[in-house]
């Protein structure tokens, strides 16, 4: 049989489910899930936003959900049992030093960023599990592999994340259900608004990564496209980096060569 690259990362017809699609990555990722076919839904605690994104691109369609609602959860799964991709990226970071930090943040930061990824993983992956096909898609972070004062909660949330991810892939792949994880590196998005506005640290994140900037939010949507087609068809388990070379090299001195 011959393949046909032509259509390779195409979607037509695949029904996918974007959390987070407000803003950010999460938009970009459902605009380019549905420029290869897909038929994207764009989930958001804030409906506002997911209508904003919706109404950017033809097969999209907008709905409020949040994560932490475990009833909400269980309803909207029942409801739509034919997903057959969830990119899920909700997260937050309460940035403090351990010392100082509280037992309600500490709380608030698993909650979002690890329980509420168990919980999709699960209740999409059974109905997947069940269809016998399906890409989960979630996301981790550089913070994964390498830390800095003040992130230890998100960091721990982040390689906790990658290890439900490979016991996910181990467990599902029988039934031919794919998860995989993305890290990103700095990402120009919402949540980073007070890094950007912070001149120095802004440009001391820059110099860090191999290409000397920022990504942008629609440069980490490749990688989903390719996590949620065919392309990758043999990719389980597995943590995709786009860190612009972050975690590659030490980005503290170039020596003179």
């Amino acid at each position: 049989m011959t393949t046909n690259y032509s259509q390779l990362f195409r979607m037509d017809g695949r029904h996918a489910l974007v959390v987070g699609a407000g803003s950010g990555i999460g938009r970009e990722s459902a605009l380019a899930l549905a420029a290869h076919g897909a038929l994207v839904i764009c989930a958001d605690a804030r409906i506002d936003s997911a209508i904003e994104t919706a109404s950017m691109a033809d097969g999209l369609t907008a709905t409020s959900l949040d994560v932490l609602d475990i009833t909400a959860v269980n309803s909207f799964v029942q409801k739509n049992s034919n997903v057959d991709v969830l990119v899920h990226t909700p997260a937050m970071n309460v940035r403090k030093a351990i010392l100082d930090y509280s037992l309600e943040e500490f709380d608030r930061v698993i909650s979002l960023n690890l329980r509420s990824t168990f919980h999709m993983i699960q209740s999409f992956g059974r109905n997947m599990v069940a269809r016998k096909r399906g890409s989960i898609i979630t996301f981790s972070s550089i913070r994964a592999a390498t830390v800095e004062p003040g992130q230890s909660i998100y960091a721990a949330t982040k390689s906790g994340l990658e290890s439900i991810v490979r016991t996910a892939a181990a467990e599902f792949g029988v039934a031919g259900v794919r998860v995989n994880a993305i890290r990103p590196g700095v990402v120009e998005t919402p949540l980073t608004h007070q890094l950007k506005n912070n001149p120095e640290w802004y440009d001391a994140y820059a110099r860090k990564s191999a290409l000397g900037r920022w990504a942008t939010a629609d440069e980490i949507a490749g990688a989903v496209v390719y996590l949620a087609s065919d392309a990758s068809s043999f990719v389980t388990g597995t943590t995709i980096t786009v860190d612009g070379g972050w975690t590659a090299i030490d980005g503290r001195y170039s020596p003179p060569l």
